[in-house]
């Protein structure tokens, strides 16, 4: 039975920047790599928030990536 080993942890931050001719939102997002594995959802969104707050930008959307090992 294979098993799942959390390798890597990543945050990206989705912002609004404005909206196109046809009134759809333009987004652009911000990565960062090297997240503790074991921060929990709560404070992935704290760092999120601190982040905006520091932008001029709406926030659209904040993620969490988990890429896992697969062992046999």
């Amino acid at each position: 039975m294979a098993q799942a080993r959390l390798a890597t942890t990543k945050l990206r931050i989705v912002f609004e920047t404005g909206v196109d001719g046809e009134g759809n939102p333009i987004l652009k997002a911000k990565s960062f790599n090297n997240i503790k594995k074991e921060a929990t959802a709560d404070q992935l969104y704290q760092a999120a928030q601190a982040i905006f707050v520091l932008c001029n930008d709406t926030l659209n959307r904040v993620e969490r990536t988990d890429c896992s090992d697969l062992l046999a």
